[in-house]
């Protein structure tokens, strides 16, 4: 008897996400899943993800069994969990990729801890000049610093792998924001049995990934 083929997954990410998804797809040899990633400038235009998902959503349908939306809330103020349902997929649980990393206890008692923390991933550190700086006009602006970050006292960098220049290029940024640093290895976080418990696994072979 021929074994049946494991559905086909599609899993519509961030951008922001892309690294440590092809990490976790390749670990796991998630051979029957596919990636697009969305625009990792939508970061700072939440109110523009619900639209662009549910297109991609019905763009995809017919060519896949199950559709995985790699957003947590992001923003959206329940906007995208109104096209999840009405489109019948499903998102990553959480309000942000902040608590996905660092799960929602640690993440409850970072922000508890200090609620004026300001949070870095590692592809926020390495974008950090396009999406905090330039992104908050912080580069045409700079008197905007106090404006913004007069609240805060702290950066955590949720930080995936012992990587150096990542380690130095936040420091500094934590620097330039004029706050403290602190890191916190999480790795993947609960990123990882997220996207492996939405799907089955087999045998490896190449993954398909497209990119926006």
């Amino acid at each position: 008897m021929t074994k049946a083929a494991p559905p086909r997954s599609l899993i519509l990410a961030c951008g922001a996400l892309a690294r440590e998804i092809e990490a976790i797809i390749s670990l796991n040899d998630l051979d029957n899943v596919s990636v697009q990633y969305l625009p990792g400038r939508l970061h700072n235009r939440p109110e523009q993800i619900p639209d662009l998902v549910r297109t991609r959503v019905r763009a995809a349908r017919g060519d896949f069994d199950r559709i995985l939306v790699g957003y947590a809330d992001c923003g959206t103020g329940g906007r995208l969990d109104k096209v999840c349902e009405e489109e019948g997929v499903e998102r990553l649980p959480g309000a942000h990729c902040y608590e996905i990393y660092a799960g929602p206890t640690d993440f409850a008692a970072l922000a508890d801890d200090v609620p004026g923390t300001f949070y870095l991933t590692d592809y926020m550190v390495r974008y950090f000049d396009i999406i905090v700086w330039r992104g908050l006009g912080l580069d045409r602006h700079p008197q905007l610093l106090e404006t913004y970050f007069r609240n805060y006292e702290r950066v955590v960098h949720l930080a995936h792998d012992d990587n150096p220049d990542l380690l130095a290029a936040a420091r500094e940024q934590a620097g330039r924001l004029g706050l403290v640093y602190e890191r916190l290895d999480c790795g993947y976080g609960d990123l990882e049995h997220l996207i492996v418990n939405h799907v089955e696994i087999r045998s490896p072979t190449t993954t398909r990934s497209v990119r926006a």
